[in-house]
């Protein structure tokens, strides 16, 4: 029996060769600190938060095992689950270290023969890397236009200690720098094209990638340079400047500071994506160490299996313009098909003009964590945007319609219990039983019988079914933007009173709260509280969105102009909604804009 890998096959009996001379207990120790117990090892489990070391290691048998979680296997399961590789790359590692080839079988001599040739070839490469690195790492100190770039990274508020665990450097501005500086022959030039830091030109001539650049290595699970990120010093452009793709590189399943983030050896409960290797920098100079990033390109598939082999809860975080909702529409829909066990995924969208860098050294640590924890879960972001794309109110037969039809290839993608709580949180929406909703997008996710429905006829208690209906939408995004509520005349308020329906009346009065009290939202949500509101406004608070006028304004304006509609179809007030309540809104909305 052998196991399978891109290149070949592996022996079993290799395999097996392999854990009898390997030490299970230096192997762990190296990365979790072991304490002599008996007979065996202890320590607090690196799987799970814990304070009485309850995960032990038999040295005897090379066997751990977790008391605790249930954790357990040899050191090649160890290696895959601590350092997050997968099982061909954790016998590589494990080889490597043991000095030992990995052989291959099923292959005739002249394949194996190619295959050693190019196993060859990539570890020249990752040498040719190596040494690159430590080229810009050394012109950080020594160039004598280093200056500029040091003074960048101090402004930024990088100390020496997070530069060297990146190992930041500096590509001076020559556009022949690493030739003259490596002192290159033809095969060292061949190859520093080969791992893309050169661009070969015509007529055998070439010139330096990187030029006039702080340098990030780009580094894969076992600690290999296999790229550069470059960020210009300056106004040149492009701004930030990756590898191409090379033998050793593929950024479609590569993300920066993956390896950085293992290496600190702090115990993640969750990862951040963030867009640049800036960010991440920044995030580990203020000691937030659980931060990744996509290299220049959108979260692909691979990207999301890495990081489910670390961790069950990924929290992507994007500016919160039209550019930052679209990229996270596209991980929403390569990530639904993923949602499983525990598995979770939130989206943090951050204020106009700013990004976890900028956002980490104005709030520090404990605010950005703030956010990450309020961040918006996927559910959420789904059905709020599925709502936004609807031309008439979610309420209406219309607007039902409309929503059902939009969620179903997002409710489709989605499978077993998942699927079923994405029905189940849609069908709340419409007011409409699950198993009605599942027969309609023909989606059988074997839940739903099971579920005991509510009668929808009457009867039941609103507050067993809440959701974030039109007047606590506006609710929502008055305590964004409190000045907003200004827009709302004392006739419009007395219409929402008037219509003996709780949420509107609750929308009233945190409206003439905050009109009252100066626009100061703690009294609004005290307000609510204090008349029994208490429900909706932790709704709302669990319900965020992001905190942006490109998103909020456009809300608003579409919750006025169907709260319009609501009150006018329904007649719900007193005298409704006249022409000069919409020129008022253009006005306001035209206001807010300028």
């Amino acid at each position: 029996m052998s196991i399978s890998s891109p290149t070949g096959s592996i022996p079993r009996s290799f395999i097996e060769n392999l854990l009898s001379r390997s030490d299970l207990v230096q192997i762990i120790n190296q990365r979790v600190p072991l304490k002599k117990a008996g007979g065996s090892y202890k320590a607090c489990c690196p799987f799970h938060d814990e304070k009485t070391p309850s995960f032990n290691v038999s040295a005897s048998k090379q066997f751990y095992h977790c008391f605790g979680c249930g954790a357990s296997g040899d050191a090649l399961k160890f290696l895959m689950e601590y350092d997050g590789l997968s099982f061909v790359e954790a016998v590589e590692s494990l080889a490597s270290q043991m000095g030992m080839e990995v052989p291959r079988e099923r292959l005739s001599l002249e394949k194996q023969k190619a295959q050693q040739q190019r196993q060859q070839q990539q570890r020249d490469l990752f040498d040719v890397m190596h040494l690159v690195a430590k080229f810009y790492r050394h012109q950080l100190r020594d160039h004598p236009e280093s200056g500029e770039a040091r003074q960048y990274l101090k402004s930024r508020g990088l100390s020496a200690e997070v530069a060297k665990q990146f190992v930041i450097g500096f590509a001076p501005s020559g556009w022949d720098t690493l030739v003259s500086g490596l002192k290159a022959d033809p095969k060292l030039t061949q190859q520093l094209i080969e791992v893309g830091v050169l661009v070969q030109k015509e007529k055998g001539r070439q010139y330096d990638r990187f030029r006039h650049r702080i340098m990030f290595p780009i580094r894969d699970g076992r600690g290999r340079v296999i790229a550069f990120g470059g960020r210009v010093l300056g106004d040149d452009q492009p701004k930030y400047l990756n590898s191409p793709e090379t033998p050793i590189f593929h950024k479609s399943n590569t993300l920066y500071g993956l390896y950085e983030m293992r290496q600190s050896r702090e115990k993640v409960r969750q990862i951040i994506v963030v867009e640049g290797y800036m960010d991440v920098v920044a995030l580990a100079q203020y000691g937030v160490r659980n931060a990744v990033a996509t290299l220049g390109t959108a979260t692909t598939i691979e990207h999301l299996e890495l990081l489910f082999r670390e961790v069950t809860e990924i929290v992507f975080c994007f500016d919160g313009d039209t550019a930052g909702l679209k990229a996270a529409w596209k991980a929403l829909q390569l990530v639904l098909p993923m949602m499983e066990g525990q598995r979770s995924v939130k989206f943090l969208f951050l204020p106009d003009g700013e990004d976890p860098d900028s956002t980490v050294r104005k709030e520090g640590a404990e605010g950005f964590a703030l956010r990450v924890k309020e961040a918006m879960p996927l559910s959420t972001f789904l059905l709020q945007g599925l709502q936004r794309k609807l031309s008439f109110p979610v309420h209406s037969i219309e607007g039902r319609q409309q929503l059902v039809s939009l969620a179903e290839p997002y409710v489709r993608a989605a499978h077993g219990l998942y699927q079923f709580l994405l029905a189940e949180g849609l069908a709340e929406l419409v007011d409409l039983p699950t198993w009605r909703v599942e027969k309609q997008m023909n989606v059988r996710s074997g839940f739903a019988q099971f579920k005991k429905e509510p009668n929808l006829k009457g009867g039941s208690n609103p507050k067993e079914r809440l959701v974030v209906t039109l007047p606590l939408k506006i609710v929502r995004t008055l305590l964004y933007r409190p000045q907003w509520a200004e827009f709302f005349s004392a006739s419009l308020r007395q219409d929402l009173q008037a219509t003996q329906q709780a949420h509107y009346i609750c929308l009233a009065g945190v409206i003439e709260s905050l009109v009252s009290n100066q626009f100061e939202v703690s009294l609004a949500k005290q307000w609510m509280s204090e008349n029994g509101y208490d429900s909706e406004r932790v709704l709302i608070e669990n319900s965020p969105v992001p905190d942006d006028e490109a998103f909020l304004l456009p809300e608003f304006e579409a919750s006025i102009l169907s709260l319009a509609h609501t009150l006018d179809e329904g007649s719900l007030g007193k005298r409704g909604w006249d022409e000069g309540e919409m020129v008022k809104l253009q006005a306001f909305i035209n206001r807010v804009k300028n």
